[in-house]
């Protein structure tokens, strides 16, 4: 019999300001709710994009015109692990938001979790470093990467994050890496932070990189970092959308209106890619209920952008799905 894994994914995922007021006072459990966790509980590993540091340490680092600095609570990372995540990206443009000592602070109270890190750490071969994972009998290798911003890429000897300029076209050490981990793997998973926060479907250099990281040997690429969920192909799901915070609301986006994503593997690809609604409220993640309008508007919007890149979906059992198979 073929092996098989069932992936969770999550997007931007922000444990800091208001979050981070909740976690000591409540604890972990009431960040999300019951229906969150049976659907996590459904998949073989569950990998999301941790925007924030988890320190008490350092200082909001200097950088012009950076409005936002988000850091959690150690206990943050005993949340994450409470809820079943397997493996975080780190490459994102928050993960330096306290400065170095804060970021390699934020790697070992993960470590101590049980939780495996991509795309930031001590030194540039760490912050690229991949990550391999083991589901449902597959050996699944995990990449993270950001195009944003360049002051945080790690170098040799300084602590950042895995930087490449994706606007400038895909760059080799990052196909030749793809390539490496798909000759050892059965499954190559890129997470990637790319593109502006607030748009409703992929810019330009985004849709140029996709292709690139699939010649390389990408099996699924998981994209973030508009904060607004976007459309998807088989393996390329552009932006998973956000997952916890405290974010002031798009009145047209909606930010506050998201997915968590379910995606059935083998070592040939994706077979099944689900998505389920989520209801965002402040410093708190549920499902939405697929009785009202929120879980009506946010299946209208998803059928409606993976249209345009040409994927037909169906609305299932509080679902929104499409069967690779077929």
């Amino acid at each position: 019999m073929t092996p098989r894994c069932t992936l969770a994914l999550a997007g931007d995922t922000m444990l800091g300001r208001g979050v981070a007021e909740e976690l000591p006072r409540t604890g972990p459990k009431p960040l999300f709710d019951s229906g969150v966790r049976a659907a996590v509980a459904d998949a073989d590993a569950f990998v999301l994009n941790l925007e924030c540091c988890v320190s008490a340490r350092g200082e909001p680092i200097p950088i012009p015109g950076k409005p936002f600095h988000f850091r959690a609570p150690p206990v943050a990372a005993e949340a994450l692990a409470d809820l079943g995540v397997r493996a975080v990206t780190l490459a994102n443009n928050h993960a330096l938001d306290y400065g170095p000592e804060a970021l390699l602070d934020t790697l070992s109270h993960l470590a101590d979790a049980g939780i495996e890190t991509v795309g930031a750490g001590a030194d540039l071969d760490q912050a690229r470093a991949p990550v391999l994972l083991s589901a449902g009998g597959l050996r699944i290798g995990l990449l993270g990467v950001t195009d944003h911003p360049p002051e945080y890429a790690a170098g040799p000897g300084k602590p950042g994050v895995a930087f490449a300029d994706l606007g400038q076209g895909v760059p080799d050490w990052l196909t030749e890496q793809i390539r490496d981990l798909r000759e050892h793997t059965d499954i190559v998973l890129v997470t990637v932070h790319w593109g502006p926060n607030i748009v409703g479907e992929p810019v330009d250099h985004v849709r140029r990189a996709a292709p690139a990281l699939l010649d390389a040997g990408a099996t699924l690429i998981a994209g973030h970092s508009a904060h607004v969920f976007h459309g998807y192909t088989r393996h390329v799901l552009y932006d998973l959308g956000d997952f916890i915070d405290d974010y002031a609301i798009h009145p047209a986006l909606r930010n506050d209106r998201s997915l968590l994503w379910l995606v059935a593997l083998d070592e040939n690809g994706p077979r099944r890619t689900e998505a389920v609604p989520l209801s965002l409220d402040y410093c708190r993640t549920r499902l939405t209920d697929p009785d009202t309008p929120d879980w009506d508007w946010t299946a209208r919007r998803l059928i409606d952008v993976c249209a345009r890149l040409g994927t037909d979906v169906e609305q299932r059992d509080g679902r929104v799905a499409t069967d690779w198979t077929r």
